[in-house]
């Protein structure tokens, strides 16, 4: 299916329900009856165009982000998406995650404890440098791009050198949980949290995605015509 400004919310929810997050980073409430994409997106004042490529990013495993869309459509609304990502991962997933995985190795011996918590305080560590860099120089640098204003020189393309993987510290928890603990630690809790990890292992890859293929292709060509 295409998507386009004239389909209704709601059947692009149909399509894909894990579109309600993106709703709610943006700021979209629901109860927005039968209103189309453009619609509900222009009252409450975020661009249709990166709205439907981050839904994209998110509905198709195989999103290539239209050019057309990418030239009519502006990064601020992208900045703010990823940076309200990094507020729902860091204060929402990563405290919900810690508080299972305590819960799941209270039966576990202390060396047990010791390796889950470990794994899981580099990961955090991890994950937070990586965002800070985003927080204090990308999205600063894209804002005073927009705005006309001085940079120090900074450029996209720098973001896209330093770019690092975070997903292999995850991976690695992942195992330990699935393939590792004693069978001591309660089968439902287990799943419960291997759900939550796949949820974010999927999530932050399409994060990655939504910057690398929609984020940086828009920046690009705001430097480019700041080079004219």
């Amino acid at each position: 299916m295409v998507l386009s400004p004239s389909m209704k919310l709601a059947d692009l929810i149909e399509l894909n329900y894990a579109l309600l997050s993106v709703l709610s980073r943006l700021g979209i409430d629901l109860g927005f009856g039968e209103h189309t994409v453009g619609e509900v997106c222009a009252s409450n004042g975020v661009d249709p165009g990166a709205f439907l490529l981050i839904c994209g990013v998110y509905t198709y495993d195989d999103y290539v982000a239209p050019n057309d869309l990418l030239k009519s459509s502006g990064p601020t609304d992208v900045v703010k998406y990823l940076h309200k990502s990094h507020s729902f991962y860091t204060n929402d997933e990563l405290k919900r995650l810690e508080a299972s995985l305590e819960e799941l190795v209270k039966p576990c011996d202390e060396k047990q404890k010791t390796v889950i918590r470990r794994f899981f305080s580099e990961y955090r560590q991890e994950l937070e440098n990586h965002f800070a860099y985003e927080e204090d120089t990308v999205f600063p640098y894209v804002r005073a791009l927009l705005a006309g204003e001085p940079h120090d020189g900074y450029s996209i393309e720098q973001f896209e050198e330093n770019h690092s993987s975070i997903d292999e510290k995850l991976n690695d928890l992942k195992n330990i949980v699935m393939k590792y603990l004693p069978s001591v630690c309660d089968t439902v809790l287990r799943n419960r949290v291997l759900y939550h990890i796949f949820f974010l292992e999927d999530d932050l890859d399409r994060h990655t995605l939504i910057e690398n293929n929609v984020l940086v292709p828009m920046v690009n060509r705001l430097e480019e015509n700041e080079k004219r």
